[in-house]
């Protein structure tokens, strides 16, 4: 995962992985991002430490973490808090990261 600077958070297409380092709940989420991240051999999210961007949590109205929170277009289009599964975080990235599955969309 990448971590996020201010010039990302402008970003007209954006998957943030929202995190706290002492939620539990949030490594498990993590375990499941970097799983697809190794099976595409790249970064595809980028990680927020919550407690450090408090005025972008209330901004956001972010209500809890983990949150993956996607722009597309520049609109926030999803704010996702049960990751569940691997296939569940699957269906958002087909949805809005299409060019990871370039090769499958091209057949």
């Amino acid at each position: 995962m990448k971590p996020i600077t201010e010039d990302t958070l402008k970003q007209e297409h954006l998957l943030l992985y929202i995190h706290t380092p002492f939620c539990g709940t949030c490594h498990v989420a993590r375990s499941i991002l970097t799983q697809i991240e190794r099976t595409h051999n790249q970064d595809i999210f980028y990680e927020m430490n919550a407690s450090l961007y408090p005025n972008f949590m209330q901004e956001n109205k972010i209500e809890s973490v983990p949150c993956l929170f996607i722009i597309d277009h520049g609109e926030i289009k999803e704010k996702v808090y049960a990751f569940q599964s691997v296939a569940n975080i699957y269906t958002y990235l087909v949805k809005y990261a299409k060019h990871l599955f370039a090769d499958e969309f091209d057949k």
